[in-house]
C-alpha cells in the first residue's frame, strides 16, 4: 500500500490520535510555563518553589497514572477520550478560576494527569495496537499533534499573553478541548474494543510470549529502559518550564526564545516522519540509543552560548531526539512485550516519564536557587544522556536476540 493510501484507509483513526495529542498540550509543561512568571508573581513563589509545587502534582498523577492508563486495555477509545478530554476542559477552567496557592498542585495534578498523561497515552496505545506493519508511520501520524501544539500554541499563547489576562487564555484552552471532543467521538464510532484487536493482531514480544505487566515489571529490559525514559522527561520538562528564566539569563526576550520553537517543531517533524518509516522498516531496537545523541549535544551547545545562533542549533538538536522519542518507545513496548497488555506495561512507562518531568522542574528549580544557572546546570545533564546512550546500546542488542525473528 502506498503511503497516499495508508493515509485515506485509516484518516479517522489517525485523526484521532493526531486531535489526542494535540490538546495533551494543555497539560504540558510547554504551554503552562508559559504562565510561569504571572503564576509566580500572583501568588509570591520563588524557582523553587513554583518547581516543588508543579512537581507535587505532577508526581501525584504519574502514581494515577499506573491504574489509569491500564484501562486502555479494557475500555473503548471513544469512553476515554470522552472523559479525559472532559476532565481536560475542567481543568482548564480550574486554572483560570484558581483562587488560593494551596490548590495550585491540585490543578497541576489534573493538567497532567488528563493532559500530558491520558490524552498522549490513549493515543499512542491505540496506533501501537491498531497498526502492526504500519506501526511506526501510525505513530508518526499521530504524533504531529504533539508537534503542532508545541510549534504555535507557545507562541499564540505569549503573543496573546501581551494583551489578555492570562486567565482568560485557560478559558480559551478549555474551549478548545470541548471543542475537540465530540469531533473525536464522531470519528471512533465503528473503533473496535481493545480486547478484540490485541486477539486478532496479537503481535507476540521476546521470546513469542505477550507478557503480562508483572511480568515486565520483573525484566531487566523495562529497568534498562527508566534512565532512558526519565532523563528526557526530567530535562526537557526543565527547558520549558524554565523557558522565562533562560531567556532572562542568556539576555533574550521570552517572545525571541519561543519564536524559534516552531523550528523545533518543523525538526521533530522530520525526525519523527523518519523514525517512524524506520521503526517499520528495521525495528527500535538500533534507534533507540541513538535517538538521545542529539539532546546530548543540544544542552551542551545552550549551556556554552549566549547567542540566538546557538539557541536555534540546540533547538534542531532537541527536535532530533524528542521528534524520535514521539514514535520510539510506544513502538518498542509493542515490539519487546507484546500488545496484549500494551496498556498496562505502557502507563508503567508513562507514570515514570510523568514521574521525570516532576523531578526535572523541580531539581533544576531548586539549584537555581542555590545560585547554579539552569545554563550552568546542562552540562552535567548533556552527560547523563551520553550514559544512557551506552547503556542502551549494550542492553538492547542484547534483547533483540530474544525476539521471534532473532531466533
Amino acid at each position: 500500500m502506498t503511503f497516499a493510501g495508508f493515509l485515506r484507509d485509516n484518516a479517522p483513526y489517525l485523526t484521532v490520535g493526531a486531535l489526542l495529542t494535540f490538546v495533551s498540550s494543555f497539560g504540558q509543561t510547554h504551554f503552562i510555563s508559559i504562565f510561569a512568571g504571572e503564576i509566580q508573581a500572583e501568588f509570591g513563589l520563588s524557582h523553587g518553589a513554583w518547581g516543588t509545587l508543579y512537581a507535587i502534582g505532577t508526581m501525584a498523577s504519574a502514581a494515577v497514572m499506573i491504574w489509569a492508563g491500564a484501562l486502555t486495555d479494557v475500555v473503548r477509545v471513544r469512553v476515554l477520550a470522552l472523559f479525559v478530554l472532559g476532565g481536560l476542559a475542567a481543568a482548564c477552567l480550574l486554572m483560570a478560576a484558581l483562587p488560593v496557592l494551596w490548590g495550585l498542585p491540585v490543578v497541576i495534578f489534573f493538567l497532567r494527569l488528563f493532559g500530558q498523561g491520558m490524552s498522549s497515552h490513549i493515543a499512542t496505545v491505540a496506533m501501537a495496537r491498531w497498526f502492526v506493519a504500519a506501526r511506526g508511520r501510525a505513530l508518526a501520524i499521530a504524533s504531529l499533534g504533539f508537534s503542532v501544539g508545541e510549534a504555535f500554541l507557545p507562541v499564540i499563547f505569549v503573543a496573546l499573553l501581551a494583551v489578555t489576562p492570562w486567565r482568560f487564555l485557560w478559558v480559551v484552552a478549555a474551549v478548545i478541548a470541548l471543542m475537540i471532543l465530540p469531533v473525536v467521538v464522531r470519528l471512533l464510532r465503528a473503533a473496535r474494543p481493545p480486547q478484540s484487536v490485541a486477539k486478532e493482531t496479537d503481535a507476540t514480544g521476546m521470546l513469542g510470549h505477550q507478557w503480562a505487566r508483572r511480568d515486565a515489571l520483573g525484566h531487566w529490559l523495562f529497568w534498562l529502559m527508566v534512565p532512558a525514559i526519565i532523563g528526557p522527561a526530567a530535562f526537557g520538562t526543565a527547558f520549558f518550564f524554565h523557558q522565562v528564566h533562560l531567556a532572562d539569563v542568556k539576555g533574550w526576550t521570552h517572545l525571541e526564545l519561543v519564536s524559534l520553537f516552531p523550528i523545533y517543531t518543523a525538526t521533530g517533524i522530520f525526525s519523527l516522519l523518519a523514525s517512524g518509516w524506520l521503526i517499520d522498516r528495521y525495528g527500535t531496537g538500533w534507534l533507540m540509543p541513538l535517538a538521545q545523541v542529539p539532546l546530548g549535544l543540544g544542552f551542551l551547545v545552550l549551556g556554552a552560548t549566549r547567542s540566538l545562533l546557538g539557541a536555534t542549533l540546540d533547538v534542531v538538536l532537541m527536535g532530533l531526539t524528542f521528534g524520535a522519542i514521539a514514535t520510539l518507545p510506544a513502538a518498542g513496548w509493542a515490539e519487546f512485550y507484546g500488545t496484549r497488555q500494551l496498556g498496562a506495561i505502557k502507563a508503567l512507562a508513562t507514570a515514570v516519564m510523568v514521574l521525570g518531568s516532576a523531578i526535572g522542574p523541580g531539581l533544576t528549580g531548586g539549584l537555581i536557587d542555590w545560585g547554579i544557572l539552569f545554563p550552568d546546570q546542562m552540562f552535567g545533564i548533556a552527560l547523563w544522556f551520553f550514559g544512557v546512550t551506552a547503556l542502551l546500546s549494550v542492553g538492547l542488542a542484547r534483547a533483540r536476540t530474544l525476539l521471534p525473528q532473532a531466533s
